[in-house]
């Protein structure tokens, strides 16, 4: 089973920087696509950037440039690195997986839910101005 644990929420200013990390365990394929994804009070989960065992990327629009996604493999540690947070940027992000023989991230899109099969519990990220 796979099993998704997210860390790095806090609480920063407008302007400020934080990096999230996902630990996957439980993966018994090359193959996988991990995503970020963030839920504020009210809207829909929103896709904010992915990234697979080929290191293909991709983002949501949202994102211009400021969060970049990694990945180290040795430790199956997938990364949200954010910076110039703004309060909009204020949700609960999480971690998700889909893993399996083929498996890629399908990156002419920003990741959808629907796509991810294996999710975490999360971690609040908030942003003041």
């Amino acid at each position: 089973q796979v099993q998704l644990v997210e860390s790095g929420g806090g609480s920063v200013q407008t302007g400020g920087s934080l990096r999230l990390s996902c630990e996957v365990s439980g993966n018994k394929y090359n193959n996988y696509c991990v995503g970020w994804f963030r839920q504020a009070p009210g809207k829909e989960r929103e896709g904010v950037a992915a990234i697979d065992s080929r290191s293909s990327t991709t983002y949501g629009d949202f994102v211009k440039g400021r969060f970049a996604i990694s990945h180290d493999n040795a430790k199956n540690i997938a990364y949200l690195q954010m910076n110039n947070l703004q309060p909009e940027d204020t949700a609960r992000y999480y971690c998700a997986a889909d893993v399996g023989r083929g498996i890629f991230c399908y990156t002419r899109l920003p990741p959808r839910p629907v796509d991810f099969e294996y999710w975490g519990q999360g971690t609040q990220v908030a942003v003041s101005s």
